[in-house]
This record gives structure tokens, sequence and C-alpha cells, in this order.
């Protein structure tokens, strides 16, 4: 294969890797829930979609669960109201946006935005080892438990929109229990702890009682997040797409001055 071939092949390769990265990156609307993805059976949420592109009219479509029909051939600007919330309304959503006056202009899909519902089960309760109040830096593990054959427990912490997940197992005394080890206790919190079935991942019992755990003694750290990824990660990811996006450049430079010196040599030959 002739070095002209190579490297055009290359920049097509890195050119097609940019022209992917624009199109799920900037053209990339963002979609949120308010007050929270976490919505009590009955009550409502706010689902909202920007885009920095200037997309202002969108589409809202739901991948997985029980359809919804109030979504079908919907347009809305920038935020849609669900009221009553109801268990068919849990699962994943995307948003779309569009141009009106360029109807197939259409954005890629948003980021997937996952509804749980709450209050379809009976609540599980938890409670602190060794207890609820703690010195600074003593390890606290937070057990939920229920009689109820819950096969994912879920722990949130008061005011975060993430939570902690773990497979529920068979305990001695008859229950069902997951047990969270939150490490070295640094301050205070208040904690609650919902149970879910596999068939329905996305429809979760009450909330527990709130559990708030008390720490005596100087407090640092943060809640422990194992699937958030690290600054170093993200630092790995942009160094990566410099460099594509340097070879891509330095390519594209090279490349005229590479088939003019091939060009002009093969005219001398001929000469």
């Amino acid at each position: 294969m002739s070095p002209t071939v190579i490297i055009l092949a290359c920049l097509g390769f890195f050119l097609d890797q940019s022209v992917w990265a624009h199109v799920g990156g900037q053209d990339k609307p963002f979609c949120s829930a308010w007050p929270s993805a976490v919505v009590p059976q009955g009550g409502h949420v706010t689902l909202r979609c920007h885009c920095r592109r200037g997309f202002n009219i969108f589409t809202l479509y739901k991948k997985d669960g029980v359809p919804v029909p109030e979504l079908y051939n919907r347009i809305f600007w920038n935020s849609f109201l669900i009221s009553p919330v109801t268990p068919a309304h849990a699962g994943t959503y995307r948003c779309r946006g569009f141009h009106p006056h360029s109807p197939t202009e259409w954005s890629a899909p948003s980021n997937p935005l996952v509804i749980m519902v709450t209050g379809l089960y009976e609540k599980p309760s938890l409670t602190a080892r060794p207890g609820p109040t703690v010195r600074a830096g003593e390890n606290v593990t937070l057990s939920c438990s229920s009689q109820s054959s819950f096969d994912i427990y879920h722990l949130s912490r008061e005011g975060e929109a993430h939570e902690l997940r773990l497979p529920a197992v068979p305990s001695i005394n008859g229950t069902f229990q997951a047990d969270f080890p939150l490490g070295p206790a640094t301050h205070g919190e208040t904690y609650r702890c919902f149970g879910s079935f596999h068939g329905s991942p996305y429809e979760w019992s009450d909330p527990s009682d709130p559990l708030p755990v008390s720490v005596t003694g100087n407090p640092s750290s943060s809640w422990p997040s194992p699937t958030e990824p690290s600054f170093k990660t993200g630092i790995a990811r942009h160094l990566h797409a410099v460099i594509r996006y340097s070879v891509a450049i330095i390519l594209f430079t090279i490349l005229p001055f590479f088939l003019l010196h091939r060009w002009c040599s093969k005219k001398k030959m001929l000469l």
C-alpha cells in the first residue's frame, strides 16, 4: 500500500472521529428532572431539556417499561410536566431538539434520564452500626432490611441526587437485608433507603424513616461514590481527545506538501 493511501486513510479516520464527537457533544441536549428524579406516586415532576446549539423545541420519548401515551406526537418548549405520576411513568427518558423552520435538522439524543417512582411497596427499616452517634473516624455501616423479599436496596443521602445500591440477601432473622459500609465517619447526615425488585427496577417502595447520623469530632472527606468518574479519568479522556485532534491537524497540514513533493519528483523523472 502506498504512503499516500495510508495517510489519506488515517486522515479520514481522525476526521470521522471528530465529526462523531461533534454530533454527540455540542448538539446533544441535557435532560433533567425537577424537583427530583425520585418521585412519589401521585406526585409531579417536570422534565427539562436544553441545548447550547439553540434547539428550543423538543420531543420526549421513553426508552423502556410501559409506554406513556401523553408523549405520543407531542412537542414542547424546554419543559414537560408529568402529573399525577403513576408507576407507568417510571423508566428511562431521552429528548431530542429540532428547529421549527428546519424540521429535518435534529439534535443528537440527550443523556438518559431515569425516573424512579416511590410508594409502591411497604417501607423498609434503616439502622446504623455501631449506632446513630459515632466519633469522627469511626467506621459506620447502614443496614436496610424488610420482611418483603426485595431484590435491591437503594440508599440515599438527604440533598444528594445519586444513590448507592446493593443486592438484598436473606438474614438469619427472616428478613432481607443489605449492609452499606460508609467507611470512617466524617460529618453528620440524614439517610433513607428504598427497596425494589429486578422485574421493575425503577418502581421503589416507600422510603424508610429518615435516619440522622451524628458525628462528634473533626469532619473531612465526602460521600462515597464508587461509580463517579475520577478526576484522573477525566484528564485521561481530555488528553486522548487533544492527541486525536492534534494528529488530525498535523496530517492535514503535512499531506498537501507530501503530495506536492511526489508530484514534483515524478515530473522531474519524466523530464
